[in-house]
């Protein structure tokens, strides 16, 4: 993966639990680097064991680790210098959805071996869609929930997520369903 992931990692860490915090789960980690290069490919181990790390330390469950990194991850990518291309993406949260193939087709010119994942949405409603998820790397299935909820926050919806299918059970990709509806105020 990428720098700017495992900088989106610290930068989570150290936002919401302090710079001690990082550097413990750094250290368990087995990272040396006290930061990132964005535009540096790093091993995919070296943000497994982050994770791993991560959930040791704060006593999380990794998946709940995976989660709320993926609902920072839009917030982080916006302020990062990727707003404007987010923008494009979609003006609402099915149309963005529907447009990741896309955003990731642009991003892949900037990131040389960018592996990421395939996102295709099928039976979409008013209200609901089937989100198929495809990875060449296992165990990100509680990043695309927290990716969703991060999603609805970011277009306004609240966001129920049920993982239907597991590459886990012998699937060959996951499926989400994702029910959305406009937020409550107040």
């Amino acid at each position: 993966m990428y720098g700017l992931v495992n900088k989106a990692v610290h930068d989570l860490v150290v936002t919401k639990f302090g710079a001690e915090a990082w550097d413990t789960i750094r250290r368990r980690a087995g990272v040396e680097s006290v930061s990132f290069v964005g535009l540096q490919p790093y091993p995919d181990a070296v943000t497994y064991r982050l994770v791993e790390a991560a959930s040791e330390t704060l006593d999380l469950p990794p998946a709940k680790v995976l989660e709320a990194f993926g609902e920072y991850w839009m917030t982080y990518t916006a302020r990062e210098g990727y707003g404007e291309l987010l923008d494009l993406t979609g003006g609402d949260f099915v149309s963005f959805l529907q447009n990741l193939h896309a955003l990731h087709a642009r991003i892949r010119r900037g990131f040389p071996g960018l592996q990421p994942p395939e996102l295709r949405c099928t039976e979409v409603t008013a209200s609901s869609l089937r989100l198929h998820y495809h990875s060449q790397r296992p165990g990100l299935a509680p990043f695309v929930v927290g990716l969703l909820r991060g999603l609805g926050k970011r277009f306004g919806v609240e966001v129920s997520v049920t993982l239907d299918r597991t590459r886990d059970e012998g699937h060959d990709h996951d499926e989400f369903v994702v029910h959305f509806h406009p937020a409550r105020e107040g």
